[in-house]
């Protein structure tokens, strides 16, 4: 049988199953979709009851076929989530969307008895987001929900429960510490005086290593189990280990987020209003990064675009950069879609799309728009460091449009897309594994392509 590593990548849409040989080659993959249930107050969440029966039907399928010699599994999945448990470990409330809204009413509470928002965005490193910091998730069941919080023994960030359910024992690691939760004191490397106030710590697990595993017997068969990892910081440990010279990752998806790992400056005020936040590596140390919702707008612009253009829903993917309409649009200096980078509601604005006089038109306005955001936040992330290379992953590489603008405005890097079909669950397999990468693995794997800036002609 080959020998493999196993890695569930849980993403709000597609949840993924993978098997990688030695090689880290791809030798098996499946996925599923689950409709959103609704919580307690009709907010749409994961539905973690359907998550949990495949994560395990999935698993002891493969196991008892014996097709491959699983040696290891880990597990990679969206942070800003919290699972929170019982002392016999059952589930004690919904997986709360990041985006359900943090009463006005808790926020002010929070401020009014643990200092100014923007000192303690600038010592977290994390911009107000609401229950985008899943810290003040803790704070809002404690203030809102005391019986509810009183039965809490553990509360464990989402890839860590992924973990807990194939191991039982609950811990807490870096990445998930600081992936703009609002937790993490990034000057004194600790949690928040306000979490060690509110004594939300004790329910907390002890902090371990993201590279640890745990060695169990799993229905007879002796598995190294990883602990999980937060997708963004999974995604990055590829190119870590792939590129030996400084560069910045755009990855792209619902969230568009830009990750440096060679700033390390420490976050001012001014980055905090800039939409800048740090996150942690596996062993702790802060990254710098920018983020937008830029998927999630991009996704409901082009819908409307189809459908007031009558269009097919997958027409945009077919259009080409067009030198001429992109120079016409920049000539004018118009701004329709109104985007900003700290926005993350499901709100959308309404526009007069009849000031367009073809889809092409409409289309090319609205990613100039977005790479505009797109650029401010990238060179936020870039900072003072000595960056010259950009890599581009995510579903925007296959966008024409959007690949070229960036080449067109950072043309004093070299900027490069790569694709990969396996995201954070490569990086989740590596980071459980001693095996060093060879100088080509990049550009084996990741199908690496150079973007050149276009030739603009100009206009008469």
């Amino acid at each position: 049988m080959k020998k493999v590593v196993a890695v569930f990548d849980i993403g709000k849409t597609n949840k993924k199953f993978f098997l990688f040989d030695s090689d880290f080659k791809e030798v098996y993959k499946e996925y599923i979709q689950f409709k959103e249930i609704k919580d307690e107050d009709g907010f749409p969440t994961e539905n973690l009851t359907k998550l949990q029966k495949w994560l395990k039907e999935v698993f002891n399928r493969i196991l008892s076929a014996k097709k491959y010699d699983i040696r290891a599994i880990n597990f990679s999945s969206y942070g800003a989530s919290f699972i929170h448990l019982d002392k016999n470990g059952n589930v004690l409330t919904p997986l709360y969307n990041y985006l359900k809204p943090l009463p006005k009413k808790v926020r002010d509470n929070f401020y009014k008895k643990h200092g100014n928002p923007l000192t303690i965005a600038t010592e977290t490193s994390s911009p107000p987001a609401q229950m985008l910091n899943s810290g003040m998730q803790l704070f809002w069941l404690k203030t809102t929900k005391p019986e509810i919080y009183k039965r809490i023994r553990y509360s464990i960030h989402f890839p860590q429960y992924l973990s807990f359910l194939f191991t039982g024992i609950p811990v807490t690691e870096f990445t998930s510490i600081g992936c703009h939760t609002a937790l993490w004191d990034y000057k004194n490397n600790d949690y928040h005086q306000w979490v060690l106030t509110e004594e939300i710590n004790c329910n907390f697990p002890s902090i371990i290593s993201t590279k640890t595993c745990i060695k169990m017997d799993y229905q007879g068969k002796n598995i190294h189990i990883g602990v999980g990892i937060h997708d963004s910081s999974s995604a990055l440990i590829p190119y870590l280990l792939g590129e030996k010279k400084p560069f910045v990752l755009i990855s792209t998806g619902t969230w568009s987020v830009t990750l440096n790992p060679f700033n390390n400056t420490t976050l001012t005020k001014e980055d905090i209003n800039n939409n800048c936040l740090n996150y942690l590596d596996v062993g702790g140390k802060a990254i710098r990064a920018t983020r937008f919702f830029m998927g999630n707008k991009y996704k409901t612009k082009v819908k409307r675009l189809c459908q007031y253009f009558q269009k097919d829903s997958s027409y945009h993917k077919s259009v080409k950069f067009d030198s001429g309409l992109y120079q016409k649009l920049k000539e004018s200096n118009q701004q329709y879609f109104g985007f900003q980078e700290m926005e993350h509601s499901r709100q959308t604005k309404q526009i007069d799309l009849s000031v367009f006089s073809s889809f092409e038109e409409g289309f090319h306005q609205l990613m100039i728009e977005l790479v505009q955001v797109q650029i401010k936040t990238t060179q936020v992330a870039i900072g003072k460091s000595t960056i010259k290379k950009i890599y581009i992953d995510g579903g925007f590489v296959e966008n024409e449009i959007f690949v070229k603008l960036i080449a067109l405005n950072f043309k004093e890097y070299k900027v490069r897309t790569t694709q990969s079909p396996l995201g954070s669950a490569l990086g989740a397999a590596m980071i459980i594994s001693d095996k060093k990468l060879d100088s080509r693995f990049l550009k084996d794997y990741y199908q690496i392509k150079k973007i050149k800036p276009p030739v603009l002609q100009t206009l008469e």
